[in-house]
C-alpha cells in the first residue's frame, strides 16, 4: 500500500469510527474543539521529538514548560516564588501525583516501605460526585481503593463539608490515618464547585494535604463571573488542571500545580547512572514527576497562549457562559426543567412535562445527527446533560438540540 492510499484510508477510517468531538454540536463530555494553535504545536512537537527527560537534552522546551506552568500558577492566585509543577498526560496522572504527594508527606516511610508504613489504614476524601478515576488512584498507590471515602454531597452535587469533617473525626477514632482532602472545581455530571473554602479549611485544621480538581472548572478564573464561585482554590496545596478541556488544546495536555517544590523533589527522588548530569542550577523533569521520557506537551498551552493571551482565553470563556445561559432560557421556554445550577457550563434537565424517559430522549438525540448529548444520573435521578465544549459552537446549534429535543420527546409521547 503506497504512503496516499495509507493515509486516505486511516483518515477515512477515523472519520467513520470517531465521535466529531470537534464538531460544534458536540455538547457532551469536556473534550473541546482545539484551537488552531494548539494543533500546530503538536506537529511541532511530534517533528523536532525533544527529549524532555532532562534539561540539559531540552533546555528550551524544559524551559517553556516552566514558564506556561509559572502563568497558569498565577492565574490560581499563587506568587511566583512558590509556583511548582508540571505537565501530564492528563488529569488522572495529576490526581495521583497529588495523592503520592500527600502520602509521603503524611508518612516518611512511604517513599519506601509503602502502605505499610502506615500506623492505620490511610484515607483520602472525595466527593460521591467527583471523578472516580480516585479509586484507580487508590489501587496503583498500594493504599487500596477502600481507602477512598466517597463524603455525601449535601443535595445539590457538592461535597457536605460537614458530612467531611465528620468523617475525618469517624476514622481517626478507628485508628485511621486521614491524608488527603479533594475537592473538585466543576464536576462531570453536572459541573458543580465543591465548597473550595470549607474544604480548605477543615484540611488545614486536620494537618492534611489539600487537593483541588479544577481540570475542567479551573479556566473559570479567567471570568469574573465564575472566578467567583472558585474563591478558595488559592489556598490548595496542589490542583489539577487540563490545557485539554477549557483551554481548547488537543489531548492529551494535563496541569500538575504544586506550592511546595521540595516536597515535588522528595516524592520522585530518584538517580540513575546512565541519565546525564544534572545541570547546576536546573530541575530535571524526571526527578519531579511519574513520567521519564515525556513528549513535549506544554508547547500546545504555550503557543495557543502566545496567539491568544489571557485576553483570547477570557473571551473563549465568556463566549461559552454566554451559550449555557442562553441554553437554559431555551430549554425551560420549552419546558424542560434545570436540575443543577452549575456556575459553569454544564446543563442538567429533565422534561418538566414528566413524560420523557431521559435515556431515551438522549438515544434520540444522538441518533438525530445534529448534537450529541447525554444521560447522566445526578443527585439519584437520571437526567439529560449538555455541556457547552466547543468555540464553534452557536446559537444556531443550542436550538438544533432543543429541536431534536422536542422531536424525540414527541416521538415519545
Amino acid at each position: 500500500m503506497g504512503f496516499v492510499e495509507a493515509i486516505e484510508n486511516v483518515t477515512g477510517m477515523l472519520m467513520d469510527g470517531t465521535v466529531h468531538m470537534m464538531h460544534p454540536g458536540y455538547m457532551g463530555l469536556f473534550n473541546p474543539s482545539a484551537v488552531f494553535p494548539g494543533i500546530l504545536a503538536d506537529q511541532i512537537a511530534s517533528s523536532l521529538n525533544p527529549q524532555l527527560a532532562v534539561w540539559s537534552h531540552a533546555p528550551t522546551a524544559v524551559e517553556i514548560e516552566r514558564h506556561t506552568i509559572l502563568a497558569i500558577g498565577g492565574l490560581c492566585g499563587w506568587e511566583t516564588d512558590k509556583i511548582a509543577g508540571h505537565f501530564t498526560s492528563g488529569g488522572a496522572e495529576a490526581n495521583f501525583t497529588g495523592v503520592l504527594i500527600a502520602l509521603t508527606r503524611a508518612c516518611s516511610g512511604f517513599s519506601d516501605e509503602g502502605a505499610l508504613a502506615f500506623s492505620g489504614q490511610p484515607r483520602l476524601y472525595v466527593s460521591v460526585e467527583s471523578h472516580l478515576a480516585w479509586l484507580q488512584i487508590a489501587h496503583r498507590t498500594g493504599i487500596g481503593r477502600n481507602a477512598v471515602r466517597l463524603v455525601p454531597t449535601d443535595g445539590t452535587g457538592r461535597m457536605d463539608a460537614d458530612a467531611l469533617a465528620d468523617a475525618i473525626q469517624t476514622d481517626r477514632r478507628a485508628g485511621d490515618v486521614p491524608v488527603f482532602v479533594g475537592a473538585t472545581a466543576g464536576t462531570t455530571n453536572a459541573g458543580m464547585v465543591d465548597p473550595l473554602e470549607d474544604c480548605g479549611r477543615i484540611a488545614r485544621a486536620e494537618g492534611l494535604w489539600y487537593h483541588v480538581d479544577a481540570a475542567w472548572g479551573g479556566a473559570g478564573l479567567l471570568s469574573k463571573q465564575a472566578a467567583a464561585h472558585l474563591k478558595g482554590i488559592e489556598e490548595a496545596d496542589s490542583i489539577t488542571l487540563d490545557a485539554h478541556k477549557w483551554f481548547a488544546v488537543p489531548m492529551g495536555a494535563g496541569i500538575f500545580l504544586c506550592r511546595d517544590s521540595q516536597r515535588l523533589g522528595e516524592t520522585f527522588r530518584v538517580s540513575a547512572n546512565y541519565m546525564p548530569a544534572t545541570i547546576e542550577g536546573a530541575v530535571d523533569p524526571y526527578t519531579h514527576s511519574v513520567q521519564w521520557s515525556r513528549r513535549f506537551i506544554g508547547l500546545k498551552m504555550f503557543l495557543s497562549l502566545a496567539c491568544m493571551g489571557w485576553e483570547g482565553y477570557r473571551a473563549h470563556v465568556a463566549n461559552a457562559l454566554e451559550l449555557a445561559s442562553m441554553l437554559r432560557w431555551l430549554l425551560e421556554e420549552r419546558e424542560w426543567r434545570i436540575v443543577n445550577d452549575s456556575p459553569l457550563t454544564v446543563v442538567c434537565f429533565v422534561d418538566a412535562r414528566g413524560t420523557a424517559d431521559p435515556v431515551q430522549v438522549a438515544d434520540d438525540v444522538v441518533a438525530d445527527g445534529r448534537t450529541w448529548i447525554s444521560s447522566v444520573k445526578f443527585e439519584g435521578q437520571i437526567v439529560l446533560r449538555a455541556c457547552i465544549t466547543s468555540h464553534f459552537t452557536r446559537e444556531e446549534h443550542l436550538r438544533a438540540l432543543v429541536d431534536a429535543l422536542d422531536q424525540a420527546r414527541e416521538a415519545k409521547g
